[in-house]
């Protein structure tokens, strides 16, 4: 799978990723000292949100819509990189290493769904990205840290699998389709997951 293009505008935040960002800057600011909880703090941003009225909710709303008018203007101006197509997966590969952003949604994603069962997938994603949004780079430093460890050790499985390719081709037979597809495709999906959630994702 092709990398993410870091030439790519950073992803716009919304009204909601705005307030998050502000509630976490009153915490600091009234008890610097207590760390934040993180389940505790997004249930209660998403319950204070709920109740806020269309003017308080208004100047979040207008710096989402300024990010959105900077959003559209670096898009535009923004070439995606050519030849960046997929390759066909060999299902003996080592798999891909999640990235901070996709560990730190394996963690949350449960505590999301915990606090509103209702939302669908799309929205969960969304949600998953606009909390990443407002962390600040400490808060995502043991996410990056672990998967910078995982990479590590992908990066060491993919040349003794290169190595081992090598000799092996010659002598197996092609794996038929039928015994790995299902795990294929899970792949597929969570890939497709990851880079709908990365679209949310700034870093």
């Amino acid at each position: 799978m092709a990398k993410r293009d870091p030439k790519k505008p950073r992803g716009k935040m919304s009204s909601y990723a705005y307030f998050v960002q502000t509630c976490r800057e009153e915490h600091k600011k009234k008890s610097p000292e207590i760390p934040v909880n993180f389940s505790d703090f997004s249930k209660r941003c998403s319950e204070r949100w709920k109740t806020m009225s269309g003017k308080e909710k208004g100047k979040f709303e207008d710096l989402a819509k300024v990010d959105k008018v900077r959003y559209d203007r670096e898009m535009k101006n923004y070439v995606p990189a050519k030849g960046s197509k997929k390759k066909k997966k060999d299902p003996n590969a080592p798999k891909r290493p999640p990235s901070g952003f996709f560990l730190f949604c394996s963690e949350h994603r449960p505590k999301i769904k915990a606090v509103s069962p209702g939302l669908s997938i799309g929205d969960v994603a969304k949600k998953l990205g606009e909390l990443w949004n407002a962390c600040t780079e400490e808060e995502k430093k043991p996410f990056i840290s672990k998967a910078y460890k995982l990479k590590e050790k992908y990066d060491k499985d993919v040349a003794d699998y290169r190595a081992k390719g090598k000799v092996d081709s010659a002598k197996k037979p092609p794996a038929k389709k039928e015994a790995y597809c299902d795990d294929d495709d899970d792949d597929e999906e969570e890939d497709e997951e990851e880079e709908e959630e990365e679209d949310e994702d700034d870093d």
